[in-house]
């Protein structure tokens, strides 16, 4: 009598099939990933722009000026202690009562503006 060998092992289709599926649900969880980075970049962006907001309007209440710079609302001892950054942003060195706040450079590509 004789014994059939049997194979354990995986077939090179079976591996090939596993391998498409894992790409194909790659390839749809990949730009959903993105898109969720790119929106929680610009909803902390944008909270940046509405905290230097409020602390500009204090500043011209408190003053009695009608722009202030930058580094006058940013620091240890002023009115925001820190400003961090995302996405590589700049904000503007000037903020003016009553003009919008831009951001520019977000993550590279995006400007980001926020109406007081």
């Amino acid at each position: 009598m004789k014994r059939q060998q049997t194979s354990d092992g995986f077939t090179l289709v079976e591996i090939m099939i596993v391998v498409v599926i894992i790409g194909l649900l790659a390839s749809m969880a990949i730009p959903a990933f993105q898109k969720v980075r790119t929106n929680s970049q610009d909803k902390a962006v944008l909270n940046n722009a509405r905290q230097l907001s409020a602390a500009s309007d204090q500043y011209y209440l408190e003053n009695g000026v009608t722009t202030v710079t930058l580094t006058d609302l940013v620091g240890p001892t002023t009115y925001i202690k820190a400003l961090n950054t995302v996405a590589q942003e700049a904000y503007p060195s000037y903020l003016t009562q009553g003009t919008t706040i831009t951001i520019t450079g977000v993550a590279g590509a995006r400007t980001i503006t926020y109406a007081p």
